[in-house]
């Protein structure tokens, strides 16, 4: 899911940065990555739950914003299921991890949460038309921002994107870091974006999130919310 800045990019002196973008299949959107290039709306290079458990790696990328370490693979504990609550300034978002089927992808989001990373970050990115999705994740609110590593896609042959679906953004295949989205209305995507959660509790949060708008800086129906989302805190309880 790859996004243009939200907001004024923080300039990087030494550190080419990538858009986590997120693209349509049916009608794409041609969003430009802070390269220049095109990111292209490809064919995902799946990687089942299974086997991204057995080969789950996380390696060293840039940007490493707010970085918190790397995390290092624990099978045991990616199994145990969770719900992950954020709470925001629009209300309270919950929802049920889905860490038999993308354990490396919500092992790195509970490493993230439970240390803090999300923390008094804002979702930088809505939209309202063709794709139905609000994005955060990005300390640094520019659309731009990473963790200091990345991880391969998981979880996506026969990925579909229905209302209440939690998934990754992502720079192209296998660049997933720390930007994911909520989606609040059902939307058509290519199987490119790895699903990890399903939202269980403030689906209507979201809705009424978009039900505010956003500034339409990136394109017509996608720019910076209306109704600033801060993200105060990201609870994880046990199933």
């Amino acid at each position: 899911m790859t996004s243009k800045p939200t907001t004024t990019p923080r300039k990087a002196s030494h550190v080419k940065r990538k858009h986590w973008a997120l693209l349509a299949a049916a009608t794409t959107l041609p969003l430009v990555a802070s390269t220049g290039t095109a990111v292209a709306d490809t064919p995902p290079s799946a990687v089942s739950g299974a086997a991204a458990s057995a080969t789950c790696t996380y390696t060293p990328a840039v940007p490493a914003d707010n970085f918190k370490g790397i995390p290092v693979f624990d099978a045991k504990k990616a199994a145990k299921p969770y719900s992950a609550t954020l709470k925001t300034s629009q209300g309270a978002i919950t929802f049920q991890a889905l860490t038999a089927e993308a354990p490396c992808t919500t092992f790195s989001f509970r490493f993230l949460a439970e240390h803090d990373y999300f923390d008094r970050s804002h979702c930088h990115r809505l939209t309202t038309q063709r794709i139905f999705v609000l994005q955060c994740g990005d300390p640094t609110g520019t659309g731009s921002g990473g963790p200091g590593y990345s991880f391969p896609d998981e979880n996506l042959t026969g990925a579909t994107y229905p209302a209440g679906t939690v998934a990754m953004a992502n720079a192209g295949p296998n660049t997933n870091g720390s930007q994911f989205f909520f989606v609040w209305k059902d939307t058509k995507l290519s199987p490119a974006y790895t699903p990890f959660g399903r939202v269980t509790a403030g689906l209507d949060v979201l809705q009424k999130i978009a039900a505010g708008g956003e500034d339409d800086q990136n394109n017509p129906g996608d720019g910076f919310p209306t109704l600033p989302v801060n993200i105060r805190n990201v609870k994880i309880s046990s199933r």
